[in-house]
Protein backbone atom coordinates (compact mmCIF):
# COMPACT_ATOMS: atom_id res chain seq x y z
CA UNK A 1 0.00 0.00 0.00
CA UNK A 2 1.88 3.40 -1.54
CA UNK A 3 -0.27 5.64 0.69
CA UNK A 4 1.20 3.33 3.95
CA UNK A 5 4.63 3.40 2.90
CA UNK A 6 4.85 6.87 2.28
CA UNK A 7 3.62 7.57 5.42
CA UNK A 8 5.76 5.58 6.90
CA UNK A 9 9.17 7.51 5.34
CA UNK A 10 7.68 10.60 6.27
CA UNK A 11 7.39 10.12 9.82
CA UNK A 12 8.84 6.65 11.21
CA UNK A 13 11.50 7.22 13.33
CA UNK A 14 14.16 4.53 13.37
CA UNK A 15 14.53 3.50 17.03
CA UNK A 16 17.08 0.62 16.51
CA UNK A 17 17.69 -1.73 14.41
CA UNK A 18 14.36 -3.93 15.61
CA UNK A 19 12.30 -0.72 16.45
CA UNK A 20 10.54 1.61 14.02
CA UNK A 21 8.40 4.36 16.31
CA UNK A 22 4.96 4.89 14.15
CA UNK A 23 3.69 7.50 17.16
CA UNK A 24 2.53 10.21 14.60
CA UNK A 25 -0.11 8.06 13.21
CA UNK A 26 -0.59 4.32 14.15
CA UNK A 27 0.50 3.93 17.91
CA UNK A 28 0.00 7.29 19.65
CA UNK A 29 -1.37 9.67 17.54
CA UNK A 30 -4.39 8.31 14.26
CA UNK A 31 -4.30 9.48 11.29
CA UNK A 32 -8.08 8.90 10.36
CA UNK A 33 -7.71 9.18 6.61
CA UNK A 34 -4.89 6.93 6.61
CA UNK A 35 -6.40 4.32 8.86
CA UNK A 36 -9.70 4.50 7.14
CA UNK A 37 -7.47 3.55 3.77
CA UNK A 38 -6.00 0.78 5.37
CA UNK A 39 -9.96 -0.40 6.68
CA UNK A 40 -10.91 -0.12 2.88
CA UNK A 41 -7.49 -2.51 1.77
CA UNK A 42 -8.01 -5.12 4.64
CA UNK A 43 -11.99 -5.08 3.33
CA UNK A 44 -11.08 -5.08 -0.32
CA UNK A 45 -8.49 -8.25 0.46
CA UNK A 46 -10.82 -9.92 2.99
CA UNK A 47 -14.25 -9.32 2.11
CA UNK A 48 -14.75 -12.25 -0.59
CA UNK A 49 -14.61 -14.37 2.69
CA UNK A 50 -17.49 -13.05 4.40
CA UNK A 51 -16.09 -12.48 7.69
CA UNK A 52 -18.84 -12.01 10.55
CA UNK A 53 -15.51 -10.69 13.29
CA UNK A 54 -13.01 -8.84 12.91
CA UNK A 55 -10.36 -9.49 16.33
CA UNK A 56 -7.27 -7.23 17.04
CA UNK A 57 -5.80 -7.05 20.51
CA UNK A 58 -5.75 -3.57 22.72
CA UNK A 59 -4.70 -0.94 21.82
CA UNK A 60 -2.71 -0.17 18.98
CA UNK A 61 -4.65 -2.35 17.24
CA UNK A 62 -8.24 -1.18 17.90
CA UNK A 63 -8.24 2.00 15.34
CA UNK A 64 -7.21 -0.33 11.96
CA UNK A 65 -9.63 -3.06 13.45
CA UNK A 66 -12.50 -0.82 13.17
CA UNK A 67 -12.06 0.64 10.55
CA UNK A 68 -11.37 -2.62 8.43
CA UNK A 69 -14.99 -4.04 10.37
CA UNK A 70 -16.90 -0.43 9.42
CA UNK A 71 -16.05 -1.55 5.40
CA UNK A 72 -16.99 -4.87 6.24
CA UNK A 73 -20.06 -4.30 8.72
CA UNK A 74 -19.21 -6.40 10.71
CA UNK A 75 -18.60 -6.42 14.70
CA UNK A 76 -15.19 -5.61 15.85
CA UNK A 77 -13.52 -7.77 19.06
CA UNK A 78 -10.50 -6.66 21.00
CA UNK A 79 -8.80 -8.88 23.05
CA UNK A 80 -8.47 -6.87 26.60
CA UNK A 81 -4.98 -6.98 27.98
CA UNK A 82 -6.72 -6.46 31.59
CA UNK A 83 -9.19 -8.34 33.33
CA UNK A 84 -12.44 -4.99 33.72
CA UNK A 85 -14.67 -6.33 37.24
CA UNK A 86 -17.27 -6.83 34.14
CA UNK A 87 -15.74 -9.70 32.33
CA UNK A 88 -16.42 -12.67 34.65
CA UNK A 89 -17.03 -15.96 33.54
CA UNK A 90 -16.24 -18.18 30.16
CA UNK A 91 -12.56 -16.12 28.80
CA UNK A 92 -10.44 -17.84 26.19
CA UNK A 93 -7.18 -16.73 27.86
CA UNK A 94 -3.74 -16.42 26.25
CA UNK A 95 -0.12 -15.11 27.63
CA UNK A 96 2.14 -13.68 25.52
CA UNK A 97 4.79 -11.50 25.22
CA UNK A 98 5.06 -8.17 23.69
CA UNK A 99 8.27 -7.32 21.79
CA UNK A 100 8.03 -2.90 21.99
CA UNK A 101 6.71 -3.19 25.92
CA UNK A 102 9.17 -5.96 27.29
CA UNK A 103 6.50 -7.51 29.40
CA UNK A 104 4.07 -10.83 29.07
CA UNK A 105 0.64 -10.13 29.76
CA UNK A 106 -2.59 -12.13 29.40
CA UNK A 107 -5.17 -11.34 26.39
CA UNK A 108 -8.66 -12.14 26.93
CA UNK A 109 -11.95 -12.55 24.83
CA UNK A 110 -15.48 -12.92 26.15
CA UNK A 111 -16.66 -16.75 24.92
CA UNK A 112 -19.92 -14.76 24.26
CA UNK A 113 -18.03 -12.28 21.21
CA UNK A 114 -16.77 -15.24 19.69
CA UNK A 115 -18.37 -18.33 18.83
CA UNK A 116 -18.11 -21.43 16.86
CA UNK A 117 -19.80 -20.36 14.17
CA UNK A 118 -17.73 -16.62 13.86
CA UNK A 119 -15.55 -16.62 10.28
CA UNK A 120 -12.62 -14.19 11.71
CA UNK A 121 -10.68 -11.75 9.92
CA UNK A 122 -7.57 -10.93 12.51
CA UNK A 123 -5.99 -7.23 12.00
CA UNK A 124 -2.95 -5.33 14.12
CA UNK A 125 -1.01 -2.74 13.09
CA UNK A 126 2.51 -4.50 13.89
CA UNK A 127 3.72 -7.77 13.47
CA UNK A 128 7.71 -8.20 14.91
CA UNK A 129 8.10 -11.87 16.50
CA UNK A 130 4.17 -12.69 16.05
CA UNK A 131 3.55 -13.85 19.43
CA UNK A 132 0.16 -11.49 20.00
CA UNK A 133 -0.97 -13.16 16.62
CA UNK A 134 -0.50 -16.36 17.40
CA UNK A 135 -2.10 -15.29 21.09
CA UNK A 136 -5.45 -14.40 19.10
CA UNK A 137 -5.12 -17.76 16.92
CA UNK A 138 -5.48 -19.62 19.25
CA UNK A 139 -8.24 -18.10 20.95
CA UNK A 140 -9.76 -18.47 17.89
CA UNK A 141 -9.23 -22.30 17.69
CA UNK A 142 -10.12 -22.41 21.18
CA UNK A 143 -13.42 -20.89 19.86
CA UNK A 144 -14.43 -23.19 17.49
CA UNK A 145 -14.34 -20.33 14.84
CA UNK A 146 -12.91 -20.15 11.52
CA UNK A 147 -9.59 -17.94 11.00
CA UNK A 148 -9.66 -16.19 7.61
CA UNK A 149 -6.42 -14.81 7.80
CA UNK A 150 -4.41 -12.08 9.64
CA UNK A 151 -4.31 -8.95 8.12
CA UNK A 152 -0.96 -6.40 9.33
CA UNK A 153 -0.65 -2.99 8.23
CA UNK A 154 3.10 -2.85 9.14
CA UNK A 155 5.71 -6.35 9.18
CA UNK A 156 8.55 -6.37 9.82
CA UNK A 157 10.04 -8.85 7.58
CA UNK A 158 13.36 -9.62 9.06
CA UNK A 159 11.47 -10.97 11.93
CA UNK A 160 10.55 -14.27 11.93
CA UNK A 161 6.11 -13.23 13.01
CA UNK A 162 4.64 -13.22 9.62
CA UNK A 163 6.78 -15.94 8.17
CA UNK A 164 5.89 -18.34 11.09
CA UNK A 165 1.70 -18.13 10.74
CA UNK A 166 2.71 -18.04 6.73
CA UNK A 167 4.11 -21.64 7.29
CA UNK A 168 1.19 -22.96 9.05
CA UNK A 169 -0.67 -22.17 6.11
CA UNK A 170 -2.55 -19.13 6.95
CA UNK A 171 -3.27 -15.88 4.65
CA UNK A 172 -1.22 -13.38 6.27
CA UNK A 173 -1.65 -9.98 4.19
CA UNK A 174 0.94 -7.32 5.08
CA UNK A 175 0.02 -3.81 3.38
CA UNK A 176 3.78 -2.60 4.13
CA UNK A 177 6.78 -5.03 4.90
CA UNK A 178 9.79 -3.86 5.98
CA UNK A 179 13.28 -5.51 4.71
CA UNK A 180 15.44 -3.48 7.36
CA UNK A 181 16.18 -0.81 10.15
CA UNK A 182 19.72 -1.02 9.44
CA UNK A 183 21.61 1.70 9.90
CA UNK A 184 18.88 4.45 10.94
CA UNK A 185 17.12 3.72 7.51
CA UNK A 186 13.62 2.27 6.44
CA UNK A 187 14.08 -0.35 4.02
CA UNK A 188 10.74 -2.09 2.45
CA UNK A 189 10.91 -5.99 1.32
CA UNK A 190 8.31 -4.81 -1.52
Amino acid sequence: MELLKKRILEVGAVVSDQILKLDAILNHQVDPQLIKAIGQEFARLFGESKPTKVLTVESSGIPIAYATAYELGVPLVFARRKKPVTMVDDLYVERVPSFTKGIVTDIMVASEFLKADDRVLLVDDFIANGDAARGLIRIIERSGAELLGVGIAVEKAFQAGGSSIRERGIRVESLARIASLEGGRITFAD
